[in-house]
């Protein structure tokens, strides 16, 4: 079921003392085909989960880098349907690599949550961090996930005090995010000793694994979260090379690029000490 692939990988990752890498890409940037061949070459070089991106005219979380990604794959023509495809495709030959969607909340209101949800376990997809949808307006998509055991996984910044954890956590599944920093993907890196508190805090009340995000960008930045989480989560710098490859029109040196990167970050990443 799609939440024991989650866990069963946080468990493996446990057993073998290090930290899980979580690889985020936009899909259709710079078109399906070079994103399903970067899925490969991220799985292949030890991304751990990957979490493809469903691009939005109204990006208000991403940066820079994943606004313009999602500009040049809405350009492209992508859909949810087509990220959808893709995610099946991709699980018709991996059955075990946990695939998250990363969005917003319109493009599945539009199609109901329960026709959603039904078509997300069909292609494979173990559930969904929906950015703009709190856990106050999260329920309708809760119940439509219990009858496919898809995963809600919520955000929770280093603001987020005990009470609101305490919200963030329940009904979440699969693992909790923490943002590193106050701001917008692929922005300022942040102190990981400022971070360790509010991480286990986190991990305290929820039960569940927490992944760190925004920010990590090199192999350095990836050890010293990874001392302190159970994941890490890299997005803009992946993202990055699917820029290069579409300004070149090479894009088969996305994938190069990204395998490159995800084996950098999952050998800083190896071996952990907390």
């Amino acid at each position: 079921m799609p939440t024991s692939r989650i866990s069963d990988r946080f468990a493996l990752a446990k057993s073998e003392n290090r930290a899980v890498l979580v690889a985020y890409l936009m899909i259709g940037d710079p078109d399906l085909e070079t994103s399903y061949q970067a899925m490969c070459a991220l799985r292949d070089n030890g991304a751990d989960l990957i979490e493809m991106g469903l691009p939005f005219t109204d990006p208000m979380a991403d940066g820079l880098a994943i606004q313009r990604a999602g500009q040049r794959s809405l350009k492209a023509g992508t859909e949810l349907q087509h990220v959808l495809q893709l995610a099946a495709r991709f699980r018709a030959e991996d059955k075990q690599t946990p695939l998250i969607l990363m969005g917003y909340a319109n493009p599945i209101h539009k199609i109901g949550y329960e026709t959603f949800a039904a078509q997300a376990a069909a292609s494979g997809l173990d559930g969904t961090i929906i950015v703009d949808l709190p856990p106050e307006e999260d329920a309708p998509l809760r119940a439509a996930y219990l009858a496919y055991d898809l995963s809600v996984i919520r955000l929770a910044t280093p603001t987020t005090d005990e009470t609101r954890m305490q919200t963030v956590a329940d009904g979440a599944s699969g693992f909790l995010y923490y943002v590193a920093v106050t701001g917008v993907t692929g922005g300022q890196s942040a102190d990981p000793e400022s971070l360790k508190a509010g991480i286990e805090m986190a991990r305290r009340i929820s039960g569940l694994p927490v992944c760190v995000g925004f920010g990590i960008r090199t192999a350095d930045q990836a050890r010293a979260m990874a001392g302190l989480a159970d994941g890490i989560v890299v997005g803009s710098a992946f993202v990055e090379e699917a820029a290069k490859a579409a300004e070149t029109g090479r894009f088969n040196a996305a994938s190069q690029g990204m395998g490159e990167l995800a084996k950098e970050l999952s050998m800083a990443i190896c071996t952990i000490s907390r």
